[in-house]
């Protein structure tokens, strides 16, 4: 499913190739019937908030949302397992998942990253998809409320993968503004129950 490559390339780092795509990503995501009014909305504004402004911009932005602090990590398992030992084998967990439907991962890529995970539902039938994204979607509400909170147009996918998946979508209006230090938000993120939510079975990010 196009739509979920299209998710993909708009949570991976910023490039020109990935600028220069986004009026093909923006139709991806006007055309789907998966995405939700509100979202849909919302993710056209993240795509000309992208395309007006320059990738040094982009690159600066994504850096201090997602790489900064754990509460918006993109790579899902460490919202269950931190840096411990569980995350390895889930990760060789995940990635025999991947190898059995043919999948291959590069050699720079993490099975848990979430661009990855979206990559290979790209490939999958929409009924595989809601499933693993059911099983996630604890995690993805957790990076939907913090990005919320930093009033960022990224929330918006997490916001549309939550509804794909059958959940309610974050009420933004609930979410108060956080303050902007990656230690204020990670203390933020540990408080919140949406991130002990239970570990599922395989193939569960």
């Amino acid at each position: 499913m196009i739509l979920f490559k299209a998710f993909s390339a708009l949570l991976s780092y910023p490039t020109e190739e990935m600028l220069q795509a986004l009026p093909e990503i923006a139709s991806a995501v006007t055309d789907s019937p998966l995405v939700a009014p509100k979202e849909r909305r919302d993710i056209l504004a993240l795509i000309d908030e992208l395309g007006r402004g320059e990738l040094l911009q982009a690159e600066e932005r994504y850096v201090d949302l997602f790489d900064r602090g754990r509460s918006m990590s993109l790579h899902l398992f460490e919202h269950l397992h931190g840096e411990g030992r569980d995350r390895g084998q889930a990760m060789v967990d995940l990635k025999r998942v991947y190898e059995e439907a043919g999948f291959e991962l590069s050699s720079r890529e993490l099975p848990d990253y979430l661009p990855v995970v979206l990559e290979y539902l790209s490939c999958r039938d929409i009924a595989e998809a809601r499933e693993m994204l059911a099983d996630c979607a604890h995690i993805l509400t957790g990076i939907a409320r913090s990005l919320i909170a930093r009033r960022s147009r990224y929330a918006a996918i997490p916001q549309a993968l939550i509804v794909i998946a059958g959940e309610r979508p974050v009420d933004a209006g609930e979410i108060p503004a956080a303050a902007e230090s990656p230690e204020a938000l990670d203390r933020d993120w540990a408080e919140q129950p949406a991130f002990g939510g239970p570990t599922a079975g395989h193939p569960t990010p």
